[in-house]
């Protein structure tokens, strides 16, 4: 594997981490179509690894896609919503985004759920005792995810952003953050809740997102306009494999667990834990991940926060394009249902 670093001109410039494993050798392939795909983290997280799974086991080979995966400092950063508006790496995108102005549609769902505890020091005991302590603002700062999900858990006691102090740090640095003590509330993956817990005795869960905003919408790739008109069908087998790579998530954890311990730099019993939870709590899409219930909820959501304004406000169409995940789907023999998992 090869690491090299990409820097794309942003309001805020930050380094990009990209991943160029040499792809399995493609049956009658013409040409190997290009694409770079980022993740919103780097290293990722667990739920971020659909495409260093797909890539490890050749599914994006076997399409004729040669898939470059892109890290990057937080999905909501400058740099990212750049690559993606300019055409140059299918990335998460928000519609937040959206409603700012970006040319970009969501394209396929990664997760629609959100995987993420809020997990605090042993002192905080309810969400009123995160008054005037550290919370992490981390992957951009504010606006960054952190920050939004942070602001969520203060309003459950009346709290405001203003009652506390938000530390800008990178991704990286959440679960280090909170083991010395430099923030006390942070939002965590399950493989850092896990790791949390075992290196810190009395750190806890206090917020489990899924139960306290289940409509929120959290991963969609999403493309520019631009890019899903010039580069429709690769944009269609790259989102093919991505689906198989998670349905395997359900189906066969043994075989893609390597690859994502790999991706993650994280030890076996903390990935096991993690692909456990998301997939128990579908996570992870299984068909095209689209809800049109938590993308109306979260464009709401948005604008009664302050994230877009009223006038701005997007429509679902002009934040999603289903038609490609539903043509990407029907390529790998149609709706999947595992267990109660159906988006």
């Amino acid at each position: 594997m090869t690491k090299g670093h990409w820097m794309l001109a942003a309001a805020t410039t930050v380094a990009l981490l990209a991943v160029d494993a040499a792809p399995a050798t493609a049956q009658s392939c013409p040409t190997m179509r290009k694409i770079n795909i980022g993740v919103s983290v780097s290293p990722p997280n667990v739920v971020h690894t659909t495409p260093y799974v797909a890539k490890g086991l050749g599914l994006f080979a076997r399409r004729c896609v040669d898939a470059s995966i892109i890290q990057f400092e937080g999905g909501l950063s400058a740099t990212a919503v750049a690559a993606v508006s300019r055409g140059q790496a299918i990335n998460n995108i928000t519609e937040t985004a959206i409603g700012g102005g970006v040319k970009a549609k969501q394209i396929w769902g990664l997760a629609p759920r959100m995987p993420q505890h809020y997990v605090v020091a042993e002192s905080v005991k309810t969400a009123a005792d995160l008054k005037g302590k550290r919370m992490s603002a981390a992957g951009g700062g504010v606006g960054s995810l952190n920050w939004r999900v942070g602001r969520e858990v203060l309003k459950t006691a009346g709290l405001t952003v203003d009652d506390v102090q938000f530390v800008s740090q990178g991704t990286a640095g959440r679960l280090p953050g909170l083991i010395t003590g430099q923030i006390e509330g942070v939002a965590l993956h399950p493989e850092d809740v896990y790791l949390a817990q075992q290196q810190k005795p009395g750190v806890h869960s206090l917020v489990v997102f899924a139960e306290l905003l289940p409509d929120y919408y959290f991963n969609a790739y999403g493309a520019s306009d631009g890019m899903i008109a010039a580069e429709r069908a690769t944009l269609v087998d790259a989102i093919a494999a991505m689906m198989e790579a998670n349905r395997l998530m359900y189906s066969d954890a043994a075989k893609v667990i390597p690859h994502i311990m790999q991706a993650t730099e994280k030890p076996q019993p903390a990935v096991e834990f993690a692909v456990a939870q998301l997939t128990k709590n579908c996570v992870w899409s299984v068909n095209t991940g689209v809800n049109r219930k938590s993308t109306e909820w979260s464009i709401q959501n948005a604008v009664e926060n302050g994230d877009i304004e009223p006038a701005k406000k997007p429509t679902f169409e002009q934040v999603v394009d289903e038609s490609l995940a539903l043509e990407a789907m029907a390529k790998i023999g149609g709706r999947a249902t595992f267990g109660a998992c159906k988006d």
